[in-house]
């Protein structure tokens, strides 16, 4: 085997089996073959030694990725997104139902998102499908095709396209997930506890109050009690109230399968340091507080949470700028697929945190959530995914050296530390061509 070898990559640091340690990992037709030590290194075609200052990581796996394309490509497309992806160390991505026009609601929708990403992506691209008031008929036949599972919204989702589920809608929904043992990912607020009467122009105190914790808290109490009810899979993505994670340890603790993210944006920024008008900070739900972010660090640590991911959600320069830094009629969405690794991994190790913690939560946890068991790890086997991460490396984040399609960001001007020098997509160096695949649940 090892006289077939194409590509041997050699580090002294490298993530493997959830430690860092010396390795050597032989690649063949895009697989990990082998991985030995590093000074049992096999031959090969070609043989890279990462520098003393770089570790070797495999590529992360971001299963909340907000592309757009079609329909809202001037927002973010294929090319831009999966660009930003790899040059973030991202080398898998699984694509929302919206924003795109149309939304991933039906197998036509699907066919005409995977047409339009044929050919142009630089990372890996799978597709979630949409639960929306009607479309019952359609989960099946979307669930055949090979969608990850099914995106719903508790709440108005902020676009007219894709509707949100009324509890008793929702209960059905589960249903039928259950039935096909499907993942049903949840945007857990509850509309009816918002107040939109706090609302204070350019103010954060007052959108932030507009969005209370005990929306999120009692929307996530209705998924635990439909997961239980119907034995089904559920997903609470971006978690920011804290508050919440009690409820789910306890059903967790019980057999109920529901699992939780949460974002880089709630684990670096807090809500004192957020100055009014500056809506580019802007997300749903919000920010909360110092003691929050520390809140949902110790959830982290603990386990209470399994991972994290970007809810890359891009617009325009206009739409982030609508009302002139009002906070209510600005665009929701932070952009930070290509920034998400050294946000984290910053804010990771002045925890005490490890390299290998931000491998578990950014890659092997999100991996196994949606069955890409040969993705987010170096294990003989899987996909020869891999970072050239430097760790101790900082840069100030310059937008216009980023890849997603408008040059905005909440991290402009913010000092990180981590920089991703090299990313390999099944052994070939991201760059030469766009040769991502469109990936389908259960095939590989």
């Amino acid at each position: 085997m090892a006289a077939d070898l194409d590509l041997v990559v050699r580090a002294r640091r490298a993530v493997v089996g959830g430690a860092e340690v010396p390795a050597a990992v032989g690649i063949a037709a895009g697989r990990i073959a082998v991985v030995t030590t590093y000074d049992d290194a096999p031959p090969a075609a070609r043989t890279v030694t990462l520098e003393d200052d770089e570790v070797l990581l495999p590529g992360l796996v971001d299963t909340h990725v907000h592309v757009n394309e079609p329909g809202r490509t001037e927002w973010e497309g294929f090319a831009t997104a999966t660009r930003a992806a790899a040059a973030g160390g991202v080398t898998t991505i699984v694509d929302m139902p919206l924003n795109s026009v149309p939304p991933t609601t039906t197998v036509a929708a699907l066919e005409v998102k995977r047409r339009a990403a044929e050919g142009q992506v630089w990372a890996d691209v799978g597709f979630w499908g949409g639960a929306v008031p009607g479309n019952r008929p359609d989960l099946e036949a979307l669930h055949r095709a090979g969608v990850f599972g099914f995106k719903c919204f508790l709440l108005d989702s902020g676009v007219d396209e894709f509707g949100h589920l009324e509890p008793d809608e929702f209960a059905s929904a589960m249903r039928d997930c259950a039935r096909l043992g499907a993942l049903m990912i949840v945007h857990a607020e509850d509309g009816r506890l918002l107040d939109e009467a706090a609302l204070d122009g350019s103010h954060y105190a007052g959108f932030l109050a507009s969005r209370p914790d005990e929306a999120e808290t009692a929307a996530i109490g209705l998924v635990i009690e439909q997961a239980r009810a119907t034995g089904g899979r559920a997903h609470i993505v971006h978690l920011s109230a804290a508050g919440a994670v009690p409820a789910l340890r306890d059903a967790r603790a019980a057999g109920v399968d529901v699992s939780v993210e949460t974002c880089p944006h709630y684990l670096t920024f807090d809500a004192e340091h957020i100055a009014d008008g500056a809506t580019e900070l802007k997300c749903c739900p919000p920010i909360r507080d110092a003691a929050n972010l520390e809140a949902l660090w110790a959830a982290l640590a603990a386990g209470d949470l399994d991972f994290v991911v970007s809810d890359h959600s891009p617009c325009t320069a206009d739409l982030k700028a609508r009302g002139g830094g009002d906070f209510g009629m600005a665009w929701g969405g932070i952009a930070s697929v290509e920034l998400g690794l050294p946000a984290v991994w910053t804010a990771a190790r002045a925890r005490s945190h490890s390299p290998a913690d931000v491998v578990r939560w950014m890659a092997t946890a999100p991996a196994d959530r949606v069955g890409l068991s040969h993705k987010g790890r170096i294990a003989a086997g899987a996909d020869a995914d891999l970072v050239r991460f430097a760790p101790e490396e900082e840069f100030v984040v310059d937008v216009a050296k980023l890849h997603h399609r408008n040059p905005i960001s909440a991290y402009a001007g913010r000092r990180l530390t981590g920089v991703v020098r090299e990313t390999w997509l099944r052994g070939r160096p991201v760059g030469e061509a766009p040769d991502g695949k469109l990936l389908r649940r259960g095939e590989r």
